[in-house]
Order: structure tokens, then C-alpha cells, then sequence
């Protein structure tokens, strides 16, 4: 999209992930994966977000930039000791809690379902296999 000339911005939840994937620009928030848009029925956060996104769009002009807009989801990070936790010091007893992942779309509000266009052109839907 960069190279036909359609600016990109990452919103981020895993800094060393989009470090290492070196987005054109991104903009980083210290929440869990999965709330990078800001927080569920939050909407003034979740517009702060797209504000630093949309503002991250016109400044950030070197290549890999990543933005921390200063969020955090607590004072402290205690809910960090609950996402992917290792048991034992052992990776391959790591425990995931977050909400399972679901083959269909899910959202927030119903009028957000009913708004869904199944035909739209720029819209990309994935069919279950």
C-alpha cells in the first residue's frame, strides 16, 4: 500500500513484535494483545487512539518509527504476570487466558454487526474453511 502511495500506521500492542516487523509507522500502547484500539465501551479512549494514529499519519517520516502514545492499561503490570504466563520457567507450559479465538467476526455492538456490507469492495471478510 506505502509503495502505491497509501500511508500505513500499526496500532501495537507487542513492541519487540513491531520492532521486528518494521511497519512503516506505528503507534505503541501498553495494553494487553488484542486491545490495541483502545479498551471495550471505552469510546473517548479508543478516539485517543485513533487521534495519535491519524496524527502518527502526518508526522512520523522515518521508516520503522514506533510512537508510544503513553497509554497504560494500569499503574502497575500486574496483569502482565496473566498473559502468556510460563509455568515453571517452562515456554511450552505457557498458559494463555485471554478470550479464545473465534472463526467469525465478533462485535461490539449489534448495530455494528447489522452494519456489515458482506459486498464490500475494500472490506476483507475471511470464510470459513
Amino acid at each position: 500500500m506505502e509503495a502505491a502511495g497509501i500511508s500505513t500506521v500499526s496500532l501495537s500492542s507487542a513492541r519487540s513484535i513491531t520492532t521486528a516487523a518494521n511497519p512503516p509507522r506505528a503507534v505503541f500502547l501498553d495494553y494487553p494483545l488484542g486491545q490495541t484500539a483502545g479498551r471495550a465501551h471505552a469510546p473517548s479512549e479508543q478516539d485517543q487512539v485513533l487521534q495519535a494514529a491519524f496524527t502518527a499519519l502526518q508526522s512520523m517520516t522515518k521508516p520503522g518509527s514506533v510512537h508510544d502514545i503513553g497509554l497504560q492499561w494500569s499503574t502497575d503490570h500486574d496483569w502482565k504476570k496473566h498473559v502468556m504466563r510460563v509455568a515453571n520457567n517452562d515456554p511450552a507450559k505457557a498458559q494463555d487466558d485471554r478470550t479464545p479465538r473465534l472463526p467469525t467476526p465478533q462485535y461490539q455492538h449489534a448495530d455494528d454487526r447489522d452494519a456489515v456490507d458482506a459486498n464490500c469492495p475494500s472490506c476483507i471478510f475471511f470464510a470459513d474453511s
